[in-house]
């Protein structure tokens, strides 16, 4: 991460939080460019935006969880929650935007 100028990321969903929900390791990921000082930009078209607001790993719906077929085993996520506070800029069809400006655009798309 130290030869890194900045972090670029896709994302399954944009939450109405700023936040994403992407595969299982991009939290991680931007714990480390925020550590290390490096901007973290997330790319996502407009029709991922979703109308959901977890504020936590707890809150990613339990479809978006693998199931075994054994009942011993718990779910275990496919998906983690990126919060916002992680995010430098989201880069969409709808141009640049803050996390902050994600839940005005949902308001526009779907009202």
């Amino acid at each position: 991460m130290e030869r890194v100028d900045i972090v670029l990321v896709g994302a399954e969903g944009v939450a109405e939080s700023g936040g994403i929900i992407n595969k299982i390791g991009t939290y991680s990921v931007a714990i480390c460019a925020k550590t290390m000082n490096k901007p973290f930009y997330v790319l996502a078209e407009s029709y991922k935006f979703i109308r959901l607001y977890p504020l936590n790993q707890s809150d990613v719906p339990s479809r978006l969880k693998w199931k075994s077929n054994r009942p011993d085993y718990e779910a275990h996520p496919l998906v983690d929650y990126t919060p916002p506070s992680y995010i430098t800029l989201l880069l969409t069809d709808l141009g640049t935007l803050t996390t902050a400006a994600v839940s005005d655009q949902l308001m526009q798309l779907y009202l």
